[in-house]
């Protein structure tokens, strides 16, 4: 069923579970994050980002994931992931998401604040949750200094102040985590996260997950993150059994034969985070 994120989010937070966010470019990602779903009786949000509409069409992917939503007989949100502008934003209320994100932390504060306001007063005026962010969330084969890596993490005396000022609904912050696969193993600052947690009140969200140690996850949702997102490792997946099914029949040509086991493969990565973040079985 087609849902708001906010519901999940807020009882994710309320019973100590994360909520799986998992990001699809096709229709044979959202049919493994659905039958995944499904088959672990989990909520969980499909997200599309603008990368994904340039690719996909906006048009075309948010009505494939909407459909797949709406029969799907868990909870399913559709969320923008890194809403880059204004603008994007409106269209993807226009198209029926339920869920947008509203990135602007690359801005200065009062800057991010501003932009964050002005989806927050158009997304809340038709019922949709806006996520936002505060810090930087790099890319994993950034090279930083210890002293640099810290300027870049989310403050939690600004976090707090950052979610009274622009009414966003979920905070996405930046506390060790990073976007793409890490360069060696890295390493979560949980006392960061126990602060922001302590002094901001709404659903933590933690971007960068694909690739972060389950033991470092586990504590990450005992420390108050909500929601998870998940996409490299999917691609991941998808990849590495496309390029295996090829090897072993390189004479295939009907596509449906050649993706077929890479739904399965990205199907088994969905399931396992789920589990992992302890939202199975919470539909």
């Amino acid at each position: 069923m087609l849902v708001s994120s906010k519901e999940l989010l807020l009882d994710a937070q309320k019973h100590g579970y994360a909520v799986g966010a998992f990001n699809t470019n096709n229709l044979e990602i959202t049919h493994a994050i659905i039958r995944a779903a499904e088959a672990k009786k989990a909520p969980i949000l499909i997200q599309i980002s603008a990368g994904a509409i340039r690719y996909a069409g906006l048009d075309f992917l948010p009505m494939i994931a909407r459909q797949a939503a709406m029969k799907a007989s868990v909870p399913v949100a559709i969320h923008l992931d890194h809403g880059p502008s204004f603008e994007l934003v409106m269209k993807a209320l226009r198209v029926g998401f339920t869920s947008v994100m509203r990135d602007a932390s690359k801005l200065p504060f009062e800057q991010n604040v501003a932009e964050v306001v002005k989806v927050v007063e158009a997304a809340h005026a038709v019922g949709v949750p806006v996520e936002a962010e505060i810090g930087k969330i790099g890319g994993a084969e950034e090279h930083v200094v210890v002293s640099e890596r810290e300027a870049l993490m989310t403050d939690p005396d600004e976090a707090a102040k950052f979610v009274e000022a622009s009414g966003c609904d979920f905070l996405a912050v930046a506390i060790g985590n990073a976007h793409g696969f890490y360069k060696g193993e890295p390493k979560l600052d949980f006392d960061r996260l126990a602060a922001i947690r302590e002094k901001v009140p709404v659903p933590l969200v933690l971007h960068g997950a694909s690739g972060i140690p389950d033991e470092q996850i586990r504590k990450a949702v005992e420390r108050g993150i909500c929601k998870i997102n998940i996409d490299t490792e999917i691609r991941y997946a998808f990849a590495t059994t496309v390029r295996a099914f090829m090897a072993e029949n390189p004479k295939q040509i009907d596509p449906r034969k050649i993706l077929g086991p890479a739904i399965e493969a990205m199907q088994a990565v969905v399931e396992r985070k789920i589990e992992l973040f302890g939202s199975a079985g919470r539909a």
